[in-house]
């Protein structure tokens, strides 16, 4: 019987013994990352102190249509459309009463302009229908309404009334709170109660501004602005 050479048998070992170990991630505690997202918090509030709504509007009433309108669509082309809108339907009791093929022809530019008519005028005719035009300041009674999903719900709350009920959740919000490790969760839902649970009541509204704003501006989805970030040091994502 031939015997297998030693040799063999020991490059085969080596080879093994070669082979660079894992690297291990440590896994962040609750207390770590409380910490971590109030400090990402401060260092934003820094860099963009005048972080707002970047949709115009000067009324509840605005906001609403503008946000219904900004669904899968950039803030400033809803700003080019808008000043015409509301020229043509200053109030709900106007829109409610606007004919369908003229909404359309307005909103066009903004996408989906078919199923965000029947959004408007369904939203404008539940205002004048139940609440006597007024926008009400009530996440339930603004959900109840045609086109108003909680997102929708929570800008104008934050926004137009300054009531803290949620953090709105973007594609902007999302992707963020992902490349931060802010929330591990997908879905719109699960994001925004993670972050609910970390940023104080008080910041809901204002996160959600400052993670858009840096996401326009530095963490951008396909090249994000690493280097130029300022909480790179302290980004599980970020690309140094």
């Amino acid at each position: 019987m031939k015997r297998k050479p030693a040799a063999a048998s020991g490059a085969r070992s080596s080879r093994k013994s070669a082979r660079p170990a894992k690297a291990v991630r440590r896994r962040e505690s609750r207390a770590d990352l409380e910490r971590r997202s109030a400090e990402i918090l401060k260092r934003l509030k820094t860099e963009y102190p005048n972080a707002h709504c970047e949709l115009d509007y000067r009324t509840p009433y605005e906001l609403l249509v503008a946000t219904i309108l900004s669904a899968q669509c950039t803030d400033a082309r809803v700003n080019l459309v808008t000043p015409e809108f509301f020229r043509r339907w200053p109030t709900p009791r106007a829109l409610a009463q606007a004919h369908e093929m003229e909404v359309q022809d307005v909103i066009r530019s903004t996408g989906f302009f078919r199923n965000k008519t029947r959004s408007l005028l369904g939203m404008a005719a539940g205002l004048m229908e139940r609440h006597e035009g007024d926008v009400p300041a009530d996440m339930t009674e603004l959900r109840a309404l045609p086109g108003v999903g909680r997102k929708t719900a929570n800008v104008v709350l934050g926004n137009a009334f300054g009531i803290n009920d949620g953090v709105t959740v973007d594609t902007h919000v999302q992707r963020l709170s992902a490349r931060l490790r802010l929330s591990t969760r997908l879905g719109p839902d699960k994001v925004e109660q993670d972050l609910m649970a970390l940023i104080p009541r008080e910041d809901w509204t204002l996160i959600s501004h400052l993670l858009i704003w840096h996401g326009r501006r530095i963490c951008i989805a396909r090249k994000p602005k690493c280097p130029e970030c300022v909480v790179n040091d302290i980004c599980p994502s970020a690309r140094l």
